[in-house]
């Protein structure tokens, strides 16, 4: 019987971080601080964008965490502005007492020290302002400005469902490899979804279970995430993260 179960944990769980990793690659030899962070072109140009926009980009972790994990972050810009304001959580010099909420270390789509992101959330014009206001309002109340682990949390993903829940008019499902999105502040084991369409249980996002309209059933062990998604058919797969009918289009 144990044998049964250890070979199933290894075909749901390790296999497809396997095949993560030869899809993913280990990298070409540039050590990811040299890696490319240059503007990628997907955010629009607030010179010839006048209407408010709110984006949520998602790009590979740095070097070999990107086998397991997305890294997300969020880039407003409200009716009028010349310039878009990034907002996300980074653990670079943390310990050393740095912040980890940053704004504008770099431009709203740049590519992530080599993997260039992908728009997993875009919504534009009438309305938009008001969200951006409670989104700023959101980064200020986060309860972890200057916490940062990579494994369970607080992370990246962390900042962004909190603000996802913090907004729910949003609506934003984040991609089930974002590692840090089911880790819920405040002690809390139960919580709304972060697209605000279902809910989750969850043990300081090491194990627990989310089940809502837009991401589906999610089945969290070890901060890796399985399930099916109902919404966009497909599976949701440790490490590789979304397969199935077409392509996740952003809201």
């Amino acid at each position: 019987m144990m044998r049964r179960v250890l070979l199933l944990f290894l075909i749901i769980f390790i296999l497809p971080l396997l095949v993560s990793a030869c899809v993913r690659g280990f990298g070409d030899g540039v050590p990811w601080y040299e890696a490319r962070r240059d503007p990628t072109g997907l955010a629009p140009d607030p010179a010839k964008t006048p209407e408010a926009v709110i984006q949520v980009y998602a790009a590979r972790a740095v070097a070999w965490r990107g086998i397991f994990s997305m890294h997300t972050w969020i880039a407003v810009k409200p009716s009028g502005a010349p310039r878009f304001t990034r907002y996300e959580v980074l653990g670079f010099g943390v310990s050393q007492g740095a912040p980890a909420v940053r704004v504008d270390r770099m431009g709203p789509d740049n590519y992530w020290f080599g993997d260039k992101p992908t728009i997993i959330f875009d919504r534009r014009g009438p309305g938009v302002d008001a969200l951006i206001d409670k989104i700023t309002a959101a980064v200020a109340s986060y309860p972890y400005p200057h916490e940062y682990h990579a494994w369970p949390g607080p992370n990246s993903n962390t900042f962004t469902a909190y603000i996802a829940r913090a907004v729910p008019e949003l609506g934003l499902a984040l991609p089930a490899n974002a590692v840090g999105k089911d880790f819920l502040p405040g002690f809390r084991v139960f919580a709304a979804a972060p697209s605000a369409t279902g809910y989750q249980v969850s043990l300081f996002g090491l194990a627990g279970l989310l089940v809502a309209r837009d991401e589906g059933v999610e089945l969290n062990f070890l901060g890796l995430d399985i399930g099916v998604d109902f919404a966009k058919p497909g599976v949701k797969l440790p490490g590789v993260g979304w397969i199935g009918i077409g392509s996740p289009a952003p809201a």
